[in-house]
């Protein structure tokens, strides 16, 4: 990319986007969803979609870089948080209505002339991931396979290479996310409030499979779950480089289904 090419879709003008688009009919986008949820007392309520967009940003250099015409969305910072009920800051919407829109919106990227539209999401309730995974399929059903996909870091062929706590379950607002935090906005890491946090030794996946529905239920009183105080930047920059590959792998994958 030039210095003054931009890979988000908001930027650009209108113009600039149909010459781009009749130039390719493989064109990509990537749009980070996530939500507005409490990840303890040291991380942001931002968090996931955070995560979310700094994945974009950096598939979007790696796609372009192989040639791929690649824009990176608005994003979307609601979604299905049920999960955090009774905590301030746990912004939810229907898993129905998130459906409903993101198949409409996907619907009317590809209609503009994208080939494909991958979501990418770092929130794990289990309504979240069903709602993407609905609307994933309703668009494929009916534009044709190819057109739409999720990366999911839950997948073992992704998650077996994001770390011991990762793989644990035990991961919300710990070493997992706050690494993540510090390589993307480390000046959103509440760093004196990480060092005092005890370690939450909670499996919120083994959790949910037990038919818990909250994290007060689940026992994560303070909105977290494993070990915030030993996240570390670096850690951060190598999970983002397996994030980066899931995401661009499965896109690739994607394109190569579409006629």
């Amino acid at each position: 990319m030039t210095e003054k090419e931009t890979i988000f879709l908001g930027e650009i003008a209108t113009t600039e986007l149909n010459e781009q688009l009749e130039k390719t009919d493989k064109a990509v986008l990537l749009w980070p969803v996530g939500s507005t949820e409490p990840h303890g007392p040291h991380l942001p309520l931002a968090t996931d979609i955070i995560l979310s967009k700094r994945n974009a940003v950096d598939a979007a250099i790696e796609l372009r870089r192989a040639g791929v015409y690649t824009l990176v969305a608005p994003d979307l910072p609601y979604g299905v948080t049920e999960f955090a009920a009774g905590f301030s800051g746990a912004i939810t919407v229907p898993e129905d209505t998130l459906v409903d829109f993101l198949s409409a919106a996907m619907s009317s990227f590809l209609d503009n002339g994208f080939a494909h539209v991958c979501l990418i999401n770092h929130h794990l309730e289990p309504g979240q991931l069903n709602a993407l995974q609905r609307a994933k399929r309703r668009v494929n059903e009916a534009r044709g396979e190819g057109h739409a996909s999720v990366p999911l870091v839950i997948d073992r062929r992704w998650g077996r290479h994001l770390g011991d706590e990762f793989r644990s379950g035990a991961c919300h607002a710990g070493e997992y996310e706050g690494s993540l935090i510090l390589a993307a906005t480390p000046e959103l890491f509440r760093h004196e409030a990480a060092k005092q946090l005890p370690d939450v030794d909670i499996s919120l996946s083994t959790a949910i499979k037990a038919g818990k529905t909250s994290f007060l239920e689940a026992g994560a009183d303070s909105a977290y779950t494993g070990t915030p105080s030993t996240a570390t930047r670096d850690e951060g920059e190598r999970l983002y480089s397996v994030l980066r590959s899931m995401v661009v792998t499965e896109v690739q994958e994607h394109l190569e289904q579409i006629r």
